[in-house]
C-alpha cells in the first residue's frame, strides 16, 4: 500500500513539473514571438533609443553600431555589443504590486495572462544598448544635475547610488508619451513628481515623425494606438 501511494506522488510531482516546464517555455516563446514583431517594426528606426546608434540587423537579433555614436563602453562588454529590448516602463513599476510578483517575483508573474498583456505591450518596447538596459535596472528618470560623461558621447545619465537615470533629448518626449499612456491603459500610478517631469518633457519634446511612423505599424500588429502619440500625429 505504501509502495502504491509513493509511485502515486512521484507521478503527481513530475506531472506537475512537466506542467510547469511547460508553461514556462511558452511564456518564453511568447516574447521570442514580441521581439521578432518589435524587431519588423524598428528594421528603419533612426538609431538605438537612448544613444542613435546605427542598428545592424541580423534577422531577429540587432547589433549596434558603437563607433555611429561615440559610445564608450563603461563596463559590460558583452551586452554593449547586442541589441536589447527594454521596457521604458520597467517591469518591476508595473509588477511588483500584483499578487503574482508577491508570491514569486517576475517569474511568477509571466504565467499570468494580465500581467503578460502588459509586458508584451509593443509600445512599452524600445530597441536599446544592452549595457544601458542593464545599468538602467528599474531605476526611475529623473534630471541630474551633473555632466559625468559614463558612456562617452551618448549622453545618458545614470546615478546608481540615488537609482536615477537621465535618458538623452532625443528619449525624453517617446519616454513621458510612453509613460503616459502605459498609466491610463493599465492603471499604472504615477507620482506627483513623475506626472509633473513628464509633462514637461511632452512639451519640450514633441511627438517626432519616427515616433508616428512606429505608432502606426505598433497599431497595424497590436490593434490599439497610443492616443498620446496618435492624435498630435493627425494634427
Amino acid at each position: 500500500m505504501i509502495k502504491k501511494i509513493f509511485i502515486i506522488c512521484t507521478i503527481i510531482f513530475f506531472l506537475i513539473l512537466i506542467k510547469k516546464n511547460n508553461i514556462q517555455q511558452k511564456n518564453t516563446h511568447n516574447f521570442q514571438k514580441i521581439k521578432i514583431l518589435a524587431v519588423r517594426i524598428h528594421q528603419n528606426a533612426p538609431g538605438t533609443f537612448y544613444c542613435g546608434c546605427k542598428i545592424i540587423w541580423n534577422n531577429k537579433k540587432g547589433v549596434p553600431d558603437l563607433s555611429s555614436c561615440g559610445y564608450k563602453i563603461r563596463k559590460n562588454f558583452n551586452r554593449a555589443k547586442r541589441i536589447e529590448w527594454e521596457h521604458v516602463v520597467p517591469a518591476w513599476q508595473f509588477g511588483h504590486q500584483k499578487k503574482c510578483w508577491k508570491y514569486g517575483g517576475r517569474k511568477k508573474c509571466q504565467q499570468d495572462y494580465n500581467y503578460q498583456k502588459i509586458e508584451f505591450d509593443l509600445h512599452n518596447l524600445q530597441p536599446s544598448i544592452g549595457e544601458i538596459n542593464a545599468d538602467r535596472s528599474n531605476f526611475m528618470y529623473s534630471e541630474l544635475n551633473n555632466n559625468i560623461q559614463q558612456y562617452g558621447k551618448c549622453n545618458v545619465k545614470i546615478d546608481f547610488k540615488k537609482r536615477l537615470i537621465e535618458p538623452p533629448k532625443r528619449a525624453k518626449g517617446i519616454i513621458a508619451r510612453t509613460y503616459f499612456y502605459m498609466s491610463k491603459m493599465y492603471n499604472i500610478p504615477l507620482s506627483i513628481k513623475e506626472k509633473q517631469l513628464f509633462k514637461k518633457w511632452n512639451i519640450n519634446f514633441p511627438v517626432t515623425k519616427w515616433e508616428c511612423i512606429r505608432e502606426n505599424k505598433i497599431f497595424k500588429i497590436q490593434g490599439n494606438h497610443n492616443n498620446y502619440v496618435y492624435k498630435k500625429c493627425k494634427q
